[in-house]
């Protein structure tokens, strides 16, 4: 077991030990939130799946016993996606082998029963049966990975009359100029190569042939402002050594997606990578807005892939790294994706012991600024949160800052400014004017978070605020 250090956060999840590399889905089954994950014991161990979930609300995570882990030849298990397929649960994973990648299904039984956790942490959940073989090499393509399943519709140009059989994104071919593919189903078990998606329009520089793209989900928004019906197309990007997530806006259509807005980031902290939609269990979610919004999770690790969880400070202390984000509300306005912080946050906040949070509704003319400084122990500033009017900045201070401390934002202009501001362990989480930009850093503040002060320059005006603190 991992010890307890003031980096452990007490909202997010974070293992009680061990590395997690991704979230690999969500799913809401009635009040019960769960949510599975790619992690390693440590970091000479195989990648396989852990599983945890929390009541009511998505902040008090409890783990079960681990859902996957490597057989046979099996090298290790990497991310997918978990869906709730008519009176099942579908796990879609990545498995790894010496010379090759393929996507599987398992079979989640008597998913409602109470989750149980054994004594030894290698145990496998018994209620968990892997029933075969979704994609694998065929057609000339190859090393089919990081599946996403979501529901295909009766007729992708009339939305309205609903969903039949069932669309899986993929990634195939080399690592270093992957593919998307898609596949489709009627029964979610036995799958069908449609080919490789292709855009109708420009998706922007990020999604150009030779870009890494990795990791796709694929989430339907209904926009507020014309009220239709899009796909929202999200990726992470690898690019000189790091991970960004973003999305592009349109409406697939056999192999086709018709972009209608191109890529766009979905966080401009330093940390944020790997975002995960949050599924539904059947009469766990309103069918009449089920459109309305969505749920999404990520991952807070770093530079991504290619980051090395035993520099982190949690690592030497406690033998854990990386946390999975609170889970985000999104919904799709003129194009663009707003983010704001779960329902009944503010009550998980003051029913904590260490979390925090800070909002403010302000007044930022150009060429003034309202900062926050997020202080240690010691009073040391450790972060500083700087809204510019028309930009958004954070910067980490200290040991956790390097040659580009600083991560920056563009905000549009808007009738309001505003800024909510979470920190709970080593994870802060910003979201600005609305929820137009959101921002993930870990920041490891020495002897832990002590406490938030503000300050404005120029004409800025802090409105109102509200300030819940533990420390």
């Amino acid at each position: 077991m991992g010890g307890m250090t003031v980096h452990r956060p007490e909202l997010h999840f974070a293992p009680e030990s061990g590395i997690v590399e991704a979230p690999a889905g969500a799913l809401l089954d009635g009040n019960t939130w769960h949510l599975f994950f790619q992690y390693r014991a440590d970091p000479k161990s195989p990648s396989r799946w852990g599983h945890t979930f929390s009541e009511e609300a998505p902040f008090d995570w409890l783990e079960c016993d681990d859902p996957l882990a490597p057989e046979g030849d099996e090298t290790g298990l990497r991310a997918g996606s978990v869906t709730a397929a008519g009176g099942d649960v579908h796990l879609y994973f990545t498995s790894v082998k010496p010379d090759s990648t393929s996507v599987e299904v398992a079979r989640y039984d008597l998913f409602d029963d109470v989750c149980e956790i054994s004594d030894d942490p290698k145990a496998l959940d018994t209620r968990v049966t892997r029933i075969g073989t979704a994609a694998s090499d065929q057609d000339g393509y190859r090393r089919f990975r990081s599946p996403v399943v979501v529901a295909d519709w009766v007729d992708p140009e009339a939305r309205g009359e609903g969903h039949d059989g069932w669309l899986m994104l993929t990634v195939a071919g080399d690592a270093k100029s992957p593919q998307l593919m898609i596949f489709r189903s009627t029964d979610a078990t036995t799958w069908t190569l449609s080919g490789p998606l292709e855009f109708d329009g420009n998706p922007g520089e990020e999604l150009q042939p030779g870009q890494v793209v990795v990791s796709p989900r694929i989430i339907r928004l209904r926009d507020e402002v014309d009220e239709k019906i899009y796909d929202v197309l999200m990726v992470t990007i690898e690019r000189n050594g790091a991970e960004h997530a973003g999305y592009v806006v349109g409406r697939l259509n056999g192999t086709t997606f018709n972009v209608t807005m191109p890529f766009q980031r979905l966080d401009y902290g330093h940390d944020f990578t790997r975002p995960r939609i949050t599924n539904y269990t059947p009469g766990s979610e309103d069918e009449s807005t089920r459109y309305d919004e969505g749920v999404l999770f990520g991952l807070l690790n770093g530079i991504g892939r290619l980051d090395d969880p035993t520099t982190h400070k949690s690592w030497a202390e406690g033998q854990w790294a990386n946390v999975i984000s609170l889970p985000r509300v999104i919904t799709l306005q003129g194009g663009t994706i707003f983010q704001t912080p779960p329902r009944g946050l503010p009550e998980a906040i003051n029913n904590a012991s260490r979390a925090s949070s800070w909002t403010g509704l302000l007044e930022v003319p150009e060429s003034s600024s309202v900062t926050l400084s997020l202080l240690d122990s010691a009073g040391d500033v450790a972060a500083t949160i700087c809204h510019r009017g028309s930009t958004l900045e954070l910067t980490r201070h200290g040991a956790e800052g390097s040659d580009e401390d600083t991560a920056t934002a563009p905000l549009a202009e808007g009738d309001s400014d505003s800024l909510t501001v979470i920190v709970d362990g080593s994870t802060v989480e910003v979201f600005a004017d609305g929820g137009q930009v959101a921002m993930a850093s870990r920041v490891y503040f020495d002897g832990g978070f002590s406490s938030v002060t503000a300050s404005s320059g120029g004409d800025a005006e802090i409105l109102r605020d509200w300030y819940i603190n533990h420390n």
